[in-house]
């Protein structure tokens, strides 16, 4: 027996040795970083700016695959699904990791704390309210008056409900006091793409979505829908500022791994992420699309942890409050 027990434990120790061994060689081969959400978008422009600093870190090729649909449960369930010894990792979001939890009458399709394993957060991402070129208001108070006169046939759209591009404009209605139709996309490219065709009103989404079209003037920023002024819009107000309480949607991106991943693994990845947001070229790039890279000391997959259960945690009291649900 006892040799049997020598034998048993010298083969677990060789599995844990080469499964610790597989996880300091990652990775092996091409890397795929699943973006839940139609190319274009904000979260897709964020990815796409990352990739080449992870192909020369990693010394692989990242495959960026967009995989819209339900509001970014659709790519998140597949890196939930995918094996924990799986080249794939998801750019997630404050949408598909903290506000979509709450947003389903019955369970979740996968808990966004139990089974994914977090990496690092990649950035901190600002939202402005967005309109349409021609919609007469040019500030937030004009805004909720036009509003409160032509919501019955106004239109909003996201990036797909459960988005924090969903959830901000629908904190906004509450606030203002209207009622309006959501017509959600399957990513912030494409609601984009209709807004500058005047086909919807407006938008609550990322700054990066937005300098482009404020800039040529074919959609208008009107209010920065966080704590304190955005430097891509120093000019721009808050909503708190012009007396309009409780609209901080500011949102957050972030990486995340299958439940299960080495922690070697989620080490070796976490170290070229933290490289490349730390590589000045990268960090000015990201300023200039407004996002705001995050300090060393929130770039822990320990730190990203927490942060997702407190992110859950805080808007899952403003989710229910809106009544927005999906089976």
């Amino acid at each position: 027996m006892s040799h049997w027990k020598t034998i048993c434990g010298a083969a677990t120790l060789s599995v844990l040795g080469l499964t610790g061994a597989m996880a300091q060689d990652w990775p092996t081969r091409p890397v795929t970083m699943v973006v839940a959400f139609a190319p274009g978008g904000p979260i897709d422009t964020l990815a796409r700016n990352l990739q080449p600093y992870l192909i020369e870190t990693l010394g692989q090729n990242v495959i960026i695959e967009n995989v819209p649909g339900g509001g970014g449960t659709t790519g998140s369930l597949r890196v939930s699904n995918a094996a924990a010894d799986s080249h794939m990792f998801t750019l997630g979001s404050i949408g598909t990791h903290a506000i979509g939890q709450s947003m389903h009458k019955g369970k979740p399709p996968y808990d966004a704390t139990a089974d994914f394993s977090p990496v690092i957060l990649v950035a901190d991402a600002p939202q402005v309210l967005l309109v349409r070129k021609d919609l007469p208001a040019s500030n937030l108070k004009e805004f909720a008056a036009y509003a409160k006169a032509n919501h019955e046939k106004m239109q909003h759209g996201s990036g797909g409900s459960g988005t924090s591009s969903h959830i901000g404009c629908v904190l906004l209605n509450q606030v203002i006091g209207v009622k309006v139709t959501h017509i959600p996309y399957r990513g912030g490219g494409p609601a984009m793409q209709d807004l500058l065709a005047g086909r919807i009103d407006y938008i609550c989404n990322y700054i990066s979505t937005a300098i482009a079209s404020h800039e040529a003037k074919t959609a208008k920023v009107i209010a920065a829908l966080t704590s304190k002024r955005t430097a891509s819009f120093p000019d721009v107000p808050t909503a708190e500022e012009v007396g309009f309480k409780g609209l901080d949607v500011s949102a957050w991106n972030a990486v995340f791994m299958p439940k299960n991943t080495p922690p070697a693994t989620v080490a070796k990845l976490n170290a070229a992420i933290s490289k490349a947001l730390d590589n000045p070229a990268l960090k000015t790039r990201l300023e200039k699309i407004g996002l705001e890279v995050p300090e060393p000391a929130r770039r822990t997959p320990e730190y990203l942890k927490q942060y997702v259960a407190s992110e859950i945690n805080r808007w899952e009291a403003p989710v229910k409050a809106s009544g927005v649900a999906f089976d």
